[in-house]
């Protein structure tokens, strides 16, 4: 069956057979598929939540040169309870056995870091130039001026800039479905722009339609949770809304989150208090390392992960010495006055500290980039629009707004 093509990135890779030399570029992927079906009775599980197919077949490939095909896969009889001479194995290749398992995760997770490489990219770029879609006003420098700017004059948002990656590409082609006069959302063609422009305005039709998988790879979601593209999270957080609504939130109290110290067992509530206190209790300043070596978002995530890690593991993070407990190493720590070292960056900038030692781990939400100051948290949220749900006059809300 035809499988939507998912996240992954177009390429000029061409798509090998595994047991012959026919091979395919990316786009015709259902076609070497049906060949490995029809040709060489083998079915791969789930190829859609597959990173990178070209890398995932190149490897099988190889393997099934070293190996007999039934030491990987398992074995399928069609028609068993028939005539012998009637009866055909067939060979699944899934994620069950560990090796497949572990290459894509392997796949995975490299996608996901030159992913996330990209998005930290398109954050510090400064040489954004653009014109807006619907009105034509120019904008330079960062590309959440325009995005905001669209959800805030034009009522269309295909959401908060930190949620997108491959921006230009995918502003590229809302532009072509535009200059071809095709509706972003229910995607029929018109006659011309004027009666675009009336159909995606009287029938609100000022978004993209989630069902297109040809904007899936512009969604960081989609390379973080595997398999569960940004549709599916969107519907899920509706489903949530839809269940609640007869719901009495009139006693409904906030909890706030607490982040745990990086040294100890202490809980704070707000970032100023968890900072003050590894400061104050044990003289780390995450502001001042962040400033002085200049540390992007994502490696500060990684720099928390790392000292998580090193201290779950007994291990003082400036001298890689290990010991028998956490409080052995802590100890360690303050008297050696080795809080404040840091190893080479090489040591903790590296992917696998993407992901977080401990689950839900609030620190990491404290962060934020090292070009925004201190004295700046006043004015972040303000090139962030929050947008009301009934938005259809926008201007008219804009000027009764008690915020005014």
């Amino acid at each position: 069956t035809s499988s939507p093509p998912g996240v992954q990135c177009p390429g000029s890779e061409p798509l090998v057979c595994l047991f012959c030399s026919e091979s395919v570029p990316p786009p015709r992927k259902d076609v070497l598929l049906r060949h490995l079906l029809m040709e060489h009775k083998l079915v791969i599980a789930d190829v859609k939540l597959i990173a990178d197919v070209p890398k995932y077949l190149l490897y099988w490939k190889g393997r099934f040169l070293e190996q007999p095909l039934t030491d990987f896969c398992s074995v399928i009889k069609t028609n068993s309870t028939g005539p012998v001479e009637k009866q055909e194995d067939y060979f699944l290749l899934c994620d069950v056995l560990p090796e497949d398992r572990v290459l894509r995760e392997k796949l995975q997770q490299k996608r996901l870091e030159e992913v996330l490489e990209q998005q930290q990219k398109e954050r510090d770029d400064s040489s954004f130039h653009r014109l807006c879609m619907f009105c034509s006003e120019e904008f330079t420098g960062n590309r959440s001026s325009l995005l905001n700017h669209m959800a805030r004059e034009h009522s269309f948002s295909i959401g908060l800039p930190d949620n997108i990656v491959y921006c230009s590409e995918f502003l590229d082609t809302l532009q072509d479905k535009l200059d071809s006069l095709q509706c972003l959302y229910c995607e029929k063609t018109f006659r011309d722009k004027t009666t675009l422009k009336d159909h995606m305005r009287k029938k609100a039709h000022r978004r993209i339609n989630a069902k297109n998988h040809e904007y899936d790879r512009f969604y960081v979601i989609n390379y973080l949770e595997l398999g569960k593209t940004w549709e599916e999270v969107q519907s899920e957080d509706d489903r949530e809304l839809a269940d609640d609504e007869d719901d009495d939130w009139s006693d409904w109290q906030a909890h706030p989150v607490s982040a745990v110290c990086l040294f100890c067992d202490h809980q704070s509530e707000t970032l100023e208090q968890i900072y003050a206190h590894m400061k104050e209790a044990h003289g780390f300043d995450l502001h001042l390392l962040k400033t002085e070596l200049n540390l992007k978002f994502y490696q500060q995530v990684k720099l928390v992960n790392f000292i998580r890690r090193q201290i779950h593991q007994s291990r003082c993070y400036g001298c890689t010495r290990m010991f028998d407990c956490r409080a052995d190493a802590l100890r360690h720590i303050a008297a050696e006055g080795h809080v404040m070292k840091l190893p080479e960056m090489s040591a903790w900038d590296q992917p696998q500290y993407y992901f977080p030692t401990y689950e839900n781990d609030a620190l990491l939400c404290t962060l934020s980039d090292s070009e925004e100051g201190d004295g700046d948290e006043e004015h972040r949220g303000e090139e962030i629009p929050v947008i009301a749900e009934d938005i259809s006059n926008l201007r008219a809300l804009k000027q009764s707004s008690v915020l005014k």
